[in-house]
């Protein structure tokens, strides 16, 4: 055998050892956890920044969330939050850094404290020493710059046939498990940091594989605008398209261990359940309505197996069902068998006790609005909400370097004018650039699609701020902000242009 099969059998075996582990008791729990420390030298007239921002994607909870830590004067940080089990994450800079460094990743249990300093190394690069916590504990791993995400690019930007992509699946999958195996060695993991190693592999893979399908589809459902102004997506040959339905053209997912917890401590793991949910032979399922929920579930069950190339529901296929509970509350909170079916989903202990806790917890709501939060960047809104006293204001978050952003504000400009004649509500357009103002393309493109609207362009900084008071990463994001200046439950705010009067009309019936 040459060295490369070696290689293969050896961490195959390294994996199944991993598998079959024990995960601690505590593994799954709510807590708080604190990152703190100091970066040596700091000034911020020569760093560049002044805070640093964590886009937190946790999949217990329903929303996603920013998290914004400031650096002080002395280079002190510190920032608490709520996490629902472990997780590898990284606080970026909120501007650009002038040092070349931009970043502190740790990873991090549910309860924990991690102390972290950076300084400069003997090489004159400034690098995270981790002083406490289990960020300690897999420090190789972490700093390890294994680029497995890149190594997987070549999978999901590849634009030919099926077959072809599941050859570049093989050899990617031989590809990533040599290049642990050699960083490994190299930098002296530990079974732990090999079994996150693994993990991480495993989690990309999945991915890229589901999401090459994704973009393979796509190109063969372009959306086209009608004669009435709707757009529609258009099967321009549905021979191509077939591939994407059979479950035998993913059948290398069955590498993927989608029972093991360590894959969600990978924060792309998100993405990767988003993919594995709506996989082309889910999506149908997914898709059907809300009267025939027991047969959507048996149905979804039946796809997640054969998918996924197992005859159980996985902890992923319990996720992905988790997830999808929380989506669509808002179709099902009426119809009372609607969660024991969710329910009967999860024999997870944790997934289950989450799922009950979610449900009591959005049922137990009555209140259709919320005072602003309170916080760093709310002046921002308190003084638009100043400027247009006594109107509903829907404010669009948006970005330069967001597709559906920009394909909704240009599919949406001849609704927006009609919505421009009315005085009971204003639409507010706020935006993010490293340059004060925003740049010559943002402003290209506001005079174009945007002109005499009120549209307001703030800083990197600012706007993760506004992330954080608003619960949200995803862009765009809309809120909806009464005449009496509070803010909409989400399920009520109005969400696009596209049924704008009838959402903003049943919001009013709501309110009286």
């Amino acid at each position: 055998m040459n060295k490369k099969t070696i290689i293969t059998i050896l961490l195959t075996l390294v994996a199944m050892v991993g598998q079959a582990q024990t995960i601690p008791t505590d593994w799954f729990k709510t807590d708080t956890i604190t990152i703190r420390g100091r970066i040596e030298g700091y000034d911020a007239e020569r760093f560049g920044f002044t805070s640093m921002t964590c886009y937190l994607y946790d999949i217990m909870e329903k929303d996603n969330n920013t998290l914004v830590m400031d650096i002080t004067s002395d280079g002190t940080f510190e920032k608490s939050f709520s996490i629902n089990y472990p997780m590898r994450l990284k606080f970026k800079s909120s501007g650009e850094s002038k040092v070349g460094f931009s970043e502190i990743p740790f990873f991090v249990r549910p309860g924990e404290t991690v102390d972290i300093t950076v300084r400069l190394n003997e090489q004159g690069q400034y690098e995270c020493y981790y002083n406490s916590g289990s960020s300690k504990d897999v420090e190789h791993w972490l700093k390890s710059n294994l680029q497995l995400q890149k190594m997987c690019s070549r999978l999901y930007d590849f634009k030919g046939e099926f077959d072809e992509a599941n050859n570049i699946a093989e050899q990617l999958w031989h590809d990533m498990l040599e290049r642990i195996d050699t960083v490994s060695r190299r930098d002296n993991f530990t079974p732990m940091e090999m079994q996150l190693a693994q993990a991480e592999m495993q989690n990309q893979f999945a991915f890229s594989l589901i999401d090459y399908a994704f973009e393979y589809a796509d190109r063969l459902m372009p959306w086209q605008q009608q004669a009435d102004g709707s757009w529609q997506q258009i099967v321009t040959d549905s021979a191509a398209l077939r591939p994407t339905m059979d479950v035998n053209n993913y059948r290398l997912l069955k590498r993927v261990d989608f029972d093991n917890p360590l894959l969600m401590t990978d924060q792309f793991y998100y993405f990767t359940l988003n993919r594995v949910q709506w996989a082309r032979p889910n999506k149908e399922t997914m898709l059907s309505g809300v009267a025939g929920i027991k047969d959507r579930l048996q149905k979804s069950y039946a796809a997640y197996q054969q998918l996924m190339g197992i005859d159980h529901l996985t902890l992923t296929a319990q996720l992905c069902i988790y997830m999808w509970m929380q989506q669509s509350y808002d179709e099902w909170k009426t119809y009372e068998k609607a969660f024991p079916l969710y329910l009967s989903s999860f024999t997870h202990p944790y997934i289950r006790q989450k799922a009950e806790q979610f449900y009591q917890r959005e049922m137990a709501k009555t209140e259709l609005t919320s005072p602003l939060p309170n916080g760093s960047g709310i002046e921002i809104i308190r003084n638009i909400i100043s400027k247009y006293p006594g109107r509903y204001l829907m404010i669009d978050f948006w970005g330069m370097g967001c597709g559906s952003c920009l394909i909704s504000i240009q599919n949406s400009k001849n609704l927006r004018a009609e919505i421009a004649k009315r005085d009971d509500v204003k639409l507010i357009f706020i935006s993010y650039d490293n340059t004060a103002g925003g740049s010559d393309a943002y402003k290209k493109f506001v005079a174009e699609w945007l002109a005499d609207e009120e549209t307001i362009c703030i800083t990197n900084a600012d706007f993760s701020r506004l992330r954080e008071l608003f619960h949200f990463n995803g862009i765009p994001h809309y809120e909806t902000i009464t005449p009496d200046c509070r803010r909409v439950r989400d399920d009520l705010r109005i969400n696009g242009y596209d049924n704008f009067d009838y959402e903003l009309q049943r919001l009013k019936e709501k309110l009286k």
